[in-house]
């Protein structure tokens, strides 16, 4: 347990590091050779890559129609019911974000008008490792199917027996996606942004990932001709702040719940309670003796950071410095503190509110920032999927009205064409 106010502005800020961010050369060394190698040699380097992180050679990389509609029957109907209710809270909470074009007469005559388009063709990741993840196929499916992209491309890494999991393709058939390719890690970013001869290049990619994923959006999305991304989302991470009244187990699931994605999920917790922090650290230690991904969950703990503030206050000014992903607020009147939250990817209020609701089927998006990306992204939305622009149409009375400040401002910039392009149309008898 580390004491807040007895650290100083460095301490602090060492305290609050993620873990993933060391030795960040060599992995944009790796991704970097990663991504030259899908450049230049296509299909092939995706055999060979493919060989070599998943431990299997692929005569082809796209899922048949086949393994696609077969997947309703390979899933339990307790499993298929649960993604079916989590598709419709998802859907009903994205469809109430779709855009409203926007019309304004700014001056008589001046039209100016915002409008919205679906971006034509999206790639959207899906994490392999070692569990499979049917809710970021809704989470980043639905969207992509409320707002109307033409093209939607999944890719996931395949199983030792060069498969993915029956719910992964389900809940691609429910949020209508039919080309899925069976490619993980920074090859999978590689062929989507630029394309190979069995993947046609997406115009935006989405989904969280690993540190190898994060780094490949970050670097095709700085490339002529790559690829837009959603946001840098890495590694899971979760700030729980927590008061006296908070139930100890309850907190210790909700650190869990993120310890168990992977060794480099870091869990949080911030509380001005002592008696809190170690009632919460000895039940950490007593589930994590109970879960199925315990070794897991282990080496991410060794990640965790247990802080003690003066206050609530003070607590949720560590949170607005850390800037989680998820921020958990098992404190009296949570909600009462909302307006004070400045930096968090998705809030949950209150002792009833686990992080685990938003990862599944509460309707909201788990495709969140990560590593204090949150002081500058947003959650995932539907209206990241969607392309904005603008229109203007002036009638002559229109031109009229502003012409005379157009050309004074292109005088003042020295643009002589500008000017020109306006008096032009004025000196037009009507």
């Amino acid at each position: 347990m580390q004491v807040w106010s007895d650290l100083n502005n460095d301490q602090q800020r060492d305290l609050l590091a993620r873990p993933a961010l060391a030795d960040n050369k060599k992995l944009s060394d790796i991704v970097s050779g990663v991504i030259e190698q899908v450049r230049s040699q296509g299909d092939q380097a995706l055999t060979e890559l493919t060989k070599r992180f998943d431990g299997i050679r692929l005569a082809k990389f796209a899922l048949s129609a086949n393994a696609l509609e077969s997947a309703a029957r390979e899933i339990s109907p307790e499993v298929k019911e649960a993604i079916n209710l989590a598709y419709a809270n998802i859907l009903a909470f994205h469809k109430a974000q779709k855009p409203k074009p926007i019309k304004v007469e700014t001056s008589a005559g001046v039209i100016c008008e915002s409008m919205q388009k679906a971006i034509h063709s999206v790639g959207l990741y899906i994490p392999g490792g070692s569990a499979p993840l049917p809710s970021t196929v809704l989470m980043l499916g639905i969207p992509a199917q409320v707002a109307g992209c033409k093209r939607k491309v999944l890719c996931t890494p395949p199983n030792a027996n060069g498969e993915i999991a029956a719910e992964i393709r389900y809940a691609a058939t429910l949020c209508g996606i039919d080309e899925v390719y069976l490619v993980g890690g920074a090859q999978a970013i590689a062929a989507m942004a630029f394309g190979t001869q069995s993947i046609c290049k997406v115009d935006k990619i989405f989904g969280p990932g690993n540190s190898f994923v994060t780094e490949a959006k970050q670097q095709v999305s700085r490339v002529a001709g790559g690829a837009a991304i959603d946001m840098p989302a890495g590694p899971s991470e979760v700030l729980v702040i927590a008061d006296g009244n908070a139930n100890p187990e309850f907190v210790a699931a909700d650190l869990l719940s993120q310890a168990e994605h992977g060794p480099d999920s870091q869990a949080v917790l911030v509380s001005n309670n002592a008696q809190t922090i170690e009632q919460t650290k000895a039940a950490v230690e007593r589930q994590l003796e109970t879960l199925s991904r315990s070794d897991i969950a282990q080496k991410a703990i060794q990640h965790s950071r247990y802080i003690l503030t003066d206050t609530v206050d003070q607590a949720i000014e560590v949170s607005n410095q850390y800037a989680p992903e998820h921020l958990i607020m098992q404190i009296d009147n949570a909600r009462d503190r909302l307006d004070s939250i400045e930096n968090a990817g998705s809030i949950f209020l209150g002792q009833w509110s686990p992080e685990s609701a938003g990862d599944y089927a509460s309707g909201t998006n788990h495709v969140l920032p990560t590593y204090g990306y949150a002081r500058n992204y947003s959650s995932l939305g539907l209206a990241d999927f969607y392309r904005r622009f603008t229109v203007q149409e002036l009638s002559r009375e229109g031109l009229e009205n502003i012409g005379p400040a157009i050309m004074h401002l292109a005088n003042a910039e020295g643009l002589d064409a500008h000017r020109q392009a306006v008096a032009i149309r004025l000196e037009q008898q009507p």
